[in-house]
């Protein structure tokens, strides 16, 4: 990507996941508590909608006639993967492992809402392209 004064993205800021109103709590249950990101707080402004905000730049808004996303997900890169698996299973999500990208450890699992989620393990040995 090119600097930001090109004209061009420098950088993925954030991405927003919906969720049915009234699922803040299961989102934080379910992203806070079972795959431990923190919370940030919303901007004053913003509060009154709804929906919750995790780092690394995960944000869960409300949408009225909430649909989950099936396919589109965001990825998270977590440090001990085979452990993000266990607390998922033990928490009831479903745990997908997909080998099809040779020499990246990975898989796929759903929020309380449906949407789906990609998890990875860090890199070993080589860079990988993630696109």
């Amino acid at each position: 990507m090119a600097d930001a004064n090109g004209g061009q993205a420098a950088a993925l800021d954030h991405v927003q996941l919906a969720m049915p109103a009234g699922g803040d709590d299961a989102a934080r249950r379910f992203y806070g508590g079972v795959l431990g990101l923190a919370e940030v707080a919303k901007p004053e402004p913003l509060r009154a909608t709804g929906g919750v905000w995790f780092e690394p730049g995960l944000h869960l808004g409300i949408e009225d006639g909430f649909r989950p996303a099936l396919k589109a997900h965001p990825a998270l890169l977590v440090a001990d993967l085979d452990a993000a698996a266990e607390r998922l299973a033990a928490a009831g999500a479903d745990v997908e492992w997909d080998e099809r990208w040779p020499g990246v450890r990975r898989f796929y699992t759903h929020d309380p809402f449906g949407n789906r989620l990609e998890l990875l393990a860090p890199p070993t040995g080589r860079t990988r392209r993630r696109r």
